[in-house]
């Protein structure tokens, strides 16, 4: 018997690919084309708005007599247990290979954003946690992680990371995000693609792109970014992480700019992610997305327009099951509306795709899966601490009321103390599918904060009381809080967000909110126990930053966890203890007043403080601020001796850090760009390098940063990436406004264009102090 080309695994994927498309039907191609949501149904609005519009019943066996490009979300839509699970998805796989003459399986997919979205999976600190740590390498080791868990059930595909800049802190997907500097979004989002794909796992990078600038806040609101804050705030990240992290596929955006969908936009999803990027991977719709062109931004009649939009940009497969890439597309090309070259085209895509994941080979057979599969080793939540414990930011100790001391009595108060919940992210599972199954249990332990601070603390007097509810207006419990908070020595007042989705929490997908203050009757509760003069320690466990104006001054200690996870109870246990010398810096700004938004710190002079405005934007704690419970000393900065260079050579910059008190600690050594004068507005300050350095007490490291002009390389009028010749400013820092060293230098020489080449990155070296 002869084996097909297209099953020769000894051919290059390209001459396999050909020879199976030369072979099969329109509507065999065009079903490589969408997935399938087993799991959803069509009554009800389900997990999201419009499901119950989007999602069509259709018969299973019949429609995989053609093969199919995608299963969705076997073990995110219900809770399973993994094993089960796994042996559902490999029979679910011979089930589909069987039904199809070419014997080809689907890609499984499933949401990894904060940890595998199953039941009994780790439930690791959210992204934005991830950016307060500023430590890429124990993120991509999380990632590795997470993808050995998808790989072990029979998982192909991860919905993340999230490369979405923040751009207004009142939307509600900012818990998602990484931060509000390129920078820092693109270097961790990179590490987590890196972990990912170095588990055989096709990394799938979102929301190409936009997203995160919506008009007002709103989720799927219009973006009305100009071209430069586009090209150098929204798109940095997802080329850093296409180019270094080694992404497979890409996401397309909900969202519209300037009239233009991005599910509809060739400039974006052709243009720029393959000719100019040479991107050669997947592009995915988000949700409904290509039908949201008709039904949603209507520009499309019908679903057969709709198909004929996206596969026109370049979107290859609609998630999350089929409505407009199945019968409509298949009639358009039948009528000659739709040009079968562009099914070809996506087509082609998605199988060189499964040819790279082995699901073409002939000897393809699911694996068989174990009896016993956990997905929430000790080693993962090992990890989870630790990423939780860097994660925990001290935004404020004024009168060092932290460390608490063992023996003392503290009053835990809030209605974020005593809920595991609080830990959780609106993408973790207990959060995003729980809801909808109450009779089953979370399925992995999470310890709240007061069972974690009782547990840290054996010797001390622990008493609680909720005080009022997240969200819920009913001041009855703020007397009894007060009552507890001066029968103590200090007050620990436990606030923040409920994540949730559509508004069913104060945090996450469609929970964006009017202003920064905090949720519901929290503020009065807080204003209240700091009336009774007993120390408060505030600690926040939220998925956005809040003002925090009302109170500065005035309270012993503050304490910022962006949903730290499973681990985050023990973590901040461990920093308000002292056992965690805590270590976070902000990702975001935190805001002085709840008003005058947005605001992120990438400010052009005229969005900082000035005469022409009573208001007054400037946060009360910048990006990249934390605290330590040890001191460290900057000492012998320098920079190379000559300090005329050209438009493309290179400048080293030294700092040597030393911890100079009695314990272990991290410091966070970053690097910002000012740029005095060039030929468009530009940010007054952003961030270009980091190194975050772990120190024994007295130990030291010599920290030095290798910039590269591209670094400094804007868009320019005419849209071209550019270094501009001119004086430029690198500033060592300890955060955006806590500079410890400036060195000036000047570029000369013609102005440079560049292209997909730039340096993206400032390499660093760490050396003995």
């Amino acid at each position: 018997m002869t084996t097909a080309p297209w099953r020769d695994r000894s051919l290059p994927a390209d001459v396999r690919v050909a020879d199976l498309l030369s072979r099969m039907t329109l509507e065999e191609k065009t079903a490589q084309l969408y997935g399938v949501w087993v799991g959803a149904t069509a009554d009800g609005d389900g997990v999201a708005p419009h499901q119950h519009d989007m999602t069509a019943d259709h018969d299973f066996d019949d429609l995989i007599t053609h093969g199919l490009g995608q299963l969705t979300r076997p073990f995110g839509t219900a809770p399973v247990d993994p094993a089960t699970g796994a042996r559902s998805l490999a029979r679910a796989q011979r089930h589909i290979a069987s039904a199809n003459r070419f014997g080809i399986p689907a890609i499984a997919h499933e949401e990894c954003l904060a940890g595998f979205t199953a039941w009994r999976a780790t439930a690791y600190p959210v992204p934005l946690a991830w950016g307060a740590t500023f430590d890429p390498a124990l993120v991509e080791e999380m990632a590795g992680r997470i993808g050995a868990d998808l790989r072990s059930v029979g998982v192909h595909q991860g919905l993340a990371p999230v490369l979405d800049v923040v751009r207004d802190p009142r939307w509600g997907r900012v818990e998602e995000t990484i931060g509000e500097d390129p920078y820092l979004v693109g270097t961790v989002g990179a590490a987590y693609v890196r972990g990912l794909e170095s588990a055989g796992i096709v990394a799938t990078l979102k929301h190409f792109a936009g997203y995160a600038a919506s008009a007002g806040a709103r989720n799927l609101a219009p973006v009305r970014a100009g071209t430069r804050e586009f090209a150098d705030v929204t798109l940095p990240p997802f080329e850093l992480a296409l180019r270094e992290g080694g992404a497979r596929s890409v996401m397309a955006a909900y969202t519209e700019t300037d009239g233009v969908p991005a599910s509809a936009d060739p400039g974006l999803l052709t243009e720029l992610l393959r000719t100019d990027w040479g991107f050669t991977g997947t592009v995915v719709s988000d949700y409904f997305g290509v039908g949201f062109l008709q039904t949603l931004h209507r520009v499309a009649g019908t679903p057969a327009e709709a198909a004929h939009a996206a596969l026109t940009a370049g979107i290859d497969v609609e998630l999350p099951t089929l409505k407009c890439y199945g019968r409509p597309l298949v009639d358009a090309v039948g009528a000659g509306d739709v040009p079968e070259s562009l099914v070809d085209r996506a087509a082609r895509r998605v199988l060189l795709q499964k040819c790279e994941l082995g699901l073409l080979d002939e000897d393809w057979q699911p694996e068989q899966p174990k009896d016993r599969i956990d997905l929430d080793s000790a080693a993962n939540r090992t990890l989870a601490r630790r990423l939780a414990e860097e994660s925990v930011i001290l935004l404020d100790n004024p009168d060092d009321v932290l460390p608490l001391p063992p023996d003392t009595r503290i009053a835990i108060v809030g209605p974020r103390a005593a809920d595991p919940l609080a830990m959780l992210g609106c993408y973790s599972f207990p959060s995003h599918v729980l809801p909808r199954h109450p009779e089953t249990p979370t399925g992995i332990e999470i310890p709240s904060l007061l069972e974690a601070l009782r547990a840290e603390l054996p010797d001390a007097k622990v008493t609680f009381a909720s005080g009022c509810g997240v969200a819920d207006p009913d001041p009855s419990g703020i007397e009894e809080a007060v009552a507890r908070a001066a029968e103590a020595d200090v007050c620990v007042a436990v606030l923040g967000d409920r994540a949730g989705l559509f508004g069913r929490g104060t945090s996450g997908e469609g929970c964006d909110a009017t202003d920064l203050r905090l949720p519901g009757i929290q503020a009065d509760l807080l204003d209240a126990l700091v009336a009774t003069g007993v120390p408060v320690v505030l600690v926040l466990l939220t998925g956005r930053p809040y003002a925090l104006g009302r109170w500065h001054g005035r309270l012993g200690a503050v304490v910022q966890a962006f949903f730290p996870g499973e681990e985050g109870g023990p973590a901040v246990a461990g920093v308000l203890s002292g056992r965690v010398n805590p270590s976070g810096r902000l990702p975001v700004s935190v805001p002085r007043l709840p008003g005058g938004q947005p605001w992120t710190y990438l400010q052009p002079p005229l969005g900082l403080a000035g005469e022409v405005s009573n208001l007054d934007p400037t946060p009360l704690y910048p990006f990249g601020h934390g605290r330590s419970y040890t001191t460290f000393e900057w000492t012998d900065a320098e920079g190379d001796p000559q300090t005329t260079i050209g438009t493309d050579g290179t400048y080293d910059l030294s700092v040597t850090v030393r911890n100079t008190g009695d314990r272990a600690g991290a410091e966070v050594v970053q690097l910002y760009l000012h740029d005095p004068v060039a030929s468009v507005t530009r940010p007054d300050v952003r961030l270009i390098g980091y190194e975050r350095v772990e120190l024994e007490p007295g130990d030291s490291r010599r920290v030095t940063f290798h910039f590269h002009p591209d670094l400094s390389s804007f868009t320019d009028r005419s849209g071209r990436r550019v270094v501009e010749p001119g004086e430029l400013e690198l500033r060592l820092a300890a955060s955006s406004t806590d500079v410890r060293h400036t060195a000036r230098l000047t570029l000369t020489g013609p102005v440079r264009a560049l292209g997909p080449d730039r340096h993206l990155r400032c390499e660093t070296e760490i050396s003995a102090g």
